[in-house]
């Protein structure tokens, strides 16, 4: 049975963020909001959480996860990137985009698509996840809580403590926070490439 976590989105408890961070460490799979459409997340190193994510998701081995970030200070331990990049990533971040790059060897191999070996980076602009990320001190592996064969990600948090209760470890309740995923953009060619469409506007990312 799930707990459910009621965290105030611009000043979260810090008691029930130490709560939410633990329960990630010991291998807890966490619904949490973000500045775009709910997530699942766990523990970067925890297999077990991985795989009952691909389970619940019902994802085949290609899809990509995504690593969502407190701020670009991790970035180089995750990702390669050169300066033109990071500049890019400096100006668009924290916001509602997934950036498609190269695997660094410290990303388990389970994260990383298998075939490209990249993947996703992400810094949302949300202040609960923000604390639970520097609580935690390392990245959460992720995943848009979208359930297969619908639309739109789930967005009440009520309906994801009822509909998954028994499948997830914690639901933290942020309140409302939209259906519309992120935006994602492959940087790992010469230009930044749209891969899909979601919240974020790609039009920074164009060729001037």
């Amino acid at each position: 049975m799930a707990q459910f976590f009621q965290i105030h989105p611009e000043n979260p408890q810090h008691r029930l963020v130490v709560q939410a961070a633990e329960i990630i460490s010991k291998g807890g799979l966490v619904a949490f909001p973000t500045d775009s459409a709910y997530a699942l997340g766990c523990h970067i190193g925890d297999k077990n959480a991985v795989e009952r994510i691909r389970v619940l998701r019902q994802l085949d081995k290609n899809h990509n996860f995504t690593l969502v970030c407190r701020d670009l200070s991790e970035l180089a331990t995750y990702a390669k990137v050169d300066n033109q990049v990071y500049r890019m990533l400096k100006h668009q971040t924290p916001g509602p985009y997934t950036f498609i790059l190269e695997a660094t060897s410290e990303v388990p191999r389970r994260l990383q698509h298998p075939k490209r070996k990249t993947i996703g980076i992400r810094v949302p602009d949300n202040n609960i996840v923000r604390e639970i990320l520097s609580q935690l001190g390392e990245p959460l592996m992720s995943v848009t809580l979208q359930m297969p064969g619908e639309e739109y990600p789930m967005t009440d948090p009520y309906d994801i403590r009822d509909t998954l209760q028994h499948q997830l470890d914690l639901v933290i309740d942020g309140g409302y926070c939209g259906m519309e995923a992120t935006t994602v953009v492959d940087l790992t060619g010469d230009l930044p490439t749209l891969v899909r469409q979601g919240l974020g506007d790609f039009s920074p990312f164009e060729p001037a």
